[in-house]
């Protein structure tokens, strides 16, 4: 019985570990993309603004370390 807690709550850290890294990955891809557009970049304490002559983005980081992404084309 021991065993199968541990191996439960093994699993439960990597679901969480796993969809942690790929939210960030996601983030650091979206903003070099943006870059290699040659985007103006704007980074406050939780937000980052990127503007290209062709979309926006916006990725917020709220209190409970939630990650918000907003892409906007522009028309």
């Amino acid at each position: 019985m021991k065993k199968l807690t541990m191996i439960a709550l093994l699993a439960g850290f990597m679901t969480v570990s796993l969809t942690s890294c790929r939210d960030q990955s996601k983030t650091e891809e979206l903003v070099e993309e943006m870059e290699d557009k040659g985007a103006e970049i704007k980074v406050k304490e939780d937000k980052i603004k990127m503007e290209t002559e062709d979309e926006k983005v916006k990725i917020k980081t709220d209190d409970d370390g939630d990650v918000k992404i907003k892409q906007k084309d522009k028309d």
